[in-house]
């Protein structure tokens, strides 16, 4: 039986930069991962392939609408959907590519299998031919992720009821598609197939989009969205939905209780995410799960058994690769008794349509529940020369911030490159730094990033130079 430092389960961000960091502070590390690539869903069906489409998607879109008023022109686009699909398994495989030579460099033992706990410190590897593995560790990490979620009446056959996975493999352009679900999932999804020609129909139970994020950014991005021609309908209740064959039908009500229907080429289900713990043998340990079912955790990430961490999804919170990324480096420094720390309201959040959106820290609606007073710096992105130098006049900035000293409570986006920009915020909030001071730097002209300048500049109390 091999014995090591650190054992990590499951191979997606969390893990994968778990297991690199114990290896860089000099831990005998294994990392057990039971599909035959690595990089769990973010790498191999989840974020990268959704941003490989989001981008070639995009490209189609331009060409088809925006190219002539560039002065380019060409006559008969064509979309060829194979080839769509062709580049975003070339760009998963290179990253799931550099995946492998990174767990070569840094020694990293692999081993493909199902990891399941025989007890508090023995992990039992079932390999695909039914082989197993017995290893010891003195330290185990859970970061085995999550899986699309669902709802009663609404049963994911792969075929006709389909969630993102499926529609990252899909092998014809389809005429129309229901997304029931207006997240981060769901308008991104919306975004791919509404640009090359699907028909697309958004459900969402909640009254905006985004729902977790900013009010104004969700309101913002219903009307984006339904300009270029999603049909969005909020408030409204999925309870069934049946495979026809070679169609699918969802059954809906909203809150007067009105009963609708509608039939497409697939329902999309992106309803969100719940932890992955399948088969991974937690009855065998000590390990507590909340009720929720999230693996119960303290501030040090720790499980109820003192050498058993948990990261990721498994834990709750916001289900994101960074969020996991982060919560792997603190895990390792900490076993390693370095002084890590994660701020969570400090974690910024990002959704890949276009316009972007991208927020950190307090919404409005969390500063009103709070009773906190805020001030409010708003400039949009209409007013910025870059913006219109590249036709990319859509969305806002909104800074909160404390009226008093001027600290950053939040900074919420709607805009081109929005996730780029976010992480001057984040800077901004991590270190406490001003609104007055965000606003004092020099900006480079023209820039997008000049839009953040002006509404930091508002958010203190002064008047921009530019509206």
């Amino acid at each position: 039986m091999e014995e090591f430092d650190i054992a990590v389960i499951g191979s997606g961000p969390g893990g994968y930069v778990a297991a690199i960091r114990s290896a860089q502070l000099g831990y005998k590390t294994v990392l057990i991962e039971k599909y035959s690539t690595l990089g769990g869903t973010c790498t191999n069906v989840g974020c990268i392939p959704t941003k490989a489409l989001l981008d070639s998607t995009h490209h189609y879109a331009d060409a088809v609408k925006n190219f002539d008023t560039h002065g380019i022109q060409f006559s008969d686009v064509q979309l060829n959907f194979q080839q769509l699909y062709k580049r975003k398994t070339d760009v998963v495989a290179k990253n799931t590519q550099g995946l492998d030579f990174l767990m070569r460099k840094n020694k990293i033992k692999v081993l493909q299998g199902t990891g399941s706990f025989v007890n508090n410190e023995t992990l039992k590897i079932t390999h695909a031919n039914q082989t197993e593995t017995v290893i010891k560790a003195k330290k185990y990490i859970i970061a085995t992720g999550s899986k699309p979620a669902t709802i009663p009446g609404v049963g994911i056959d792969k075929k006709r009821i389909i969630t993102s996975t499926e529609a990252l493999a899909m092998k014809e352009k389809p005429a129309s598609i229901v997304i029931i679900g207006g997240g981060v999932i769901g308008v991104e999804m919306a975004s791919i197939f509404n640009r090359i020609g699907t028909k697309v129909t958004i459900i969402e139970y909640a009254d905006n989009l985004i729902a977790t994020m900013d009010q104004e950014l969700g309101n913002t991005l219903t009307k984006i969205l339904t300009k270029e021609g999603v049909e969005i309908k909020l408030q409204e209740a999925v309870y069934k939905a049946e495979n026809l064959g070679d169609k699918a039908k969802v059954y809906f009500k909203n809150k007067q209780g009105t009963e609708q229907e509608l039939t497409a080429d697939y329902i999309l289900v992106a309803v969100g995410r719940k932890p992955y713990l399948t088969n991974l043998g937690l009855e065998n340990t000590n390990v507590e799960l909340n009720p929720n079912g999230t693996v119960k955790v303290n501030n040090l990430l720790q499980t109820t058994v003192s050498n058993i961490f948990a990261i990721g999804d498994v834990i709750g919170g916001a289900m994101l690769a960074h969020k996991a990324e982060e919560e792997a480096i603190f895990v390792v420094e900490s076993i390693a008794g370095e002084k890590p720390h994660i701020h969570y309201n400090r974690i910024p959040s990002v959704v890949y349509t276009w316009p972007e959106v991208a927020s950190v820290g307090a919404t409005e609606d969390d500063l009103k529940k709070q009773g906190v007073v805020y001030n409010v710096g708003k400039f949009p992105f209409a007013v910025n020369a870059r913006a219109r130098a590249s036709m990319e006049t859509e969305g806002f900035v909104k800074v909160l911030s404390e009226p008093k000293y001027g600290e950053l409570l939040g900074v919420h986006i709607i805009g081109a490159r929005a996730s780029d920009l976010i992480a001057q915020a984040v800077v901004g909030l991590e270190y406490e730094i001003t609104a007055k001071d965000m606003a004092s730097i020099c900006y480079a002209h023209p820039t997008y990033s000049e839009v953040l300048k002006e509404a930091y500049t508002i958010a203190s109390g002064k008047a921009s130079a530019n509206i």
